[in-house]
């Protein structure tokens, strides 16, 4: 039987399956999510490289924040990546949730970059 990590990394790595074949050479927009923080990067696969990346751990969002681990850190964490590629001239982006289901944090980080601009 498969353990928590285990399962998690399966998920992981079967949504970044589809993603590539769905990707048409966008870059990703990957998120983490610990127990007290939030991680978004946009990632272009093709030249191994992070274009864009914005966390609760950043000084300037960590004085905004009550917690790292809550509704509005994300939500604030998701314009900030999407202000952050805007300003690169990235527009389109695949949405890569890792093994994390589309809801709480997630949802919020992903709803407050399309606010922004972000499409994907």
């Amino acid at each position: 039987m498969a353990n928590t990590k285990q399962l998690f990394t399966k998920r992981q790595q079967r949504t970044r399956v589809q993603l590539r074949k769905k990707s048409l050479n966008r870059p990703r927009l990957t998120i983490f999510r610990s127990g007290k923080h939030i991680y978004a990067q946009v990632i272009d696969d093709r030249q191994q490289v992070t274009l864009a990346a914005a966390s609760t751990l950043e000084k300037d969002l960590r004085d905004k924040l009550k917690t790292g681990a809550d509704k509005n850190a994300a939500g604030i964490v998701g314009k900030t990546i999407a202000e952050r590629a805007m300003a690169k001239g990235i527009k389109e982006v695949v949405f890569d949730r890792g093994g994390f289901r589309y809801h709480g944090r997630v949802k919020a980080l992903a709803d407050a970059a399309r606010e922004v601009g972000l499409s994907f």
